[in-house]
């Protein structure tokens, strides 16, 4: 279960709080056909997502089509979620290119809190809305979770008593009322459009570290600040490392 820290220092509560700890970090032995999965930290950047107009209308994340769909036939993950990775990524290399987060990492949290959009059953729409809408536990204080009063009145998460995680990233309401983008075109920011979602973390990740992802120190205190758990930071490296080298995980 993660470390418990103040809520403003937290970006979204896990989906699963009861996740079994990795046992070992030991380099993952994969066919011989594939790579094996580097462990460093930051991760490997993988394929660059190609130069996009980031200010041309509509979806730009359809820009990455052709980049993205080779990188998901070999990785797993939904096109249209990696094209939102990818169009995150290039927004912020050409907007606050001092951050220097990559696709790979955010494709690594998305895997892990909602396997990209399809968790439980949940699908993404060629407009990157996730449906049914993904919502975590109720943040009640009971079962282990956190206990946070309702933020939004229940006009995002559908809760009016206690907070809940809310899309594909899983972002707290309050986070969200102060990070949300419109990223898909479509006029608002929405959690449960992964374009939306997949930028509004990209946003937040580069502001909690700092501004410099490209250091092991920044990279681990951007994730330690999405979750404050050295478990979560391994999983999304992980994840994030197997993207870098074109593995399914």
């Amino acid at each position: 279960m993660p470390v418990r820290t103040t809520l403003r220092r937290r970006l979204a509560a896990p989906l699963m709080l009861g996740a079994v700890a990795l046992t070992s970090t030991a380099c993952i032995s994969m066919p011989w056909s594939k790579p094996d999965i580097p462990e460093g930290i930051p991760p490997g950047g993988g394929v660059q997502q190609p130069y996009i107009d980031i200010q041309a209308p509509g979806r730009t994340a359809d820009k990455m089509h052709e980049w993205a769909v080779p990188i998901a036939d070999a990785t797993g993950i939904p096109v249209t979620s990696l094209e939102a990775y990818g169009n995150a990524a290039e927004i912020q290399r050409q907007q606050h290119p001092e951050c220097g987060i990559t696709w790979t990492t955010i494709a690594g949290i998305a895997g892990v809190e909602s396997k990209h959009g399809t968790h439980r059953g949940s699908t993404v729409a060629p407009n990157g809305d996730v449906r049914p809408k993904i919502r975590g536990m109720v943040l009640d204080g009971t079962n282990g979770n956190w206990e946070i009063k309702d933020t939004d009145h229940g006009k995002l998460d559908g809760d009016a008593e206690y907070d809940r995680a809310m899309g594909p990233f899983q972002f707290i309401p309050e986070t969200w009322q102060r990070f949300g983008v419109d990223a898909n075109g479509d006029g608002k920011a929405d959690p449960d459009n992964i374009d939306d979602a997949a930028l509004s973390a990209a946003r937040y990740l580069c502001v909690s570290s700092g501004g410099d992802m490209t250091t092991a120190k920044g990279w681990e205190k951007a994730i330690l600040t999405y979750n404050n758990s050295m478990n979560y930071v391994i999983r999304v490296r992980n994840y994030a490392n197997a993207y870098s080298v074109n593995v399914r995980y």
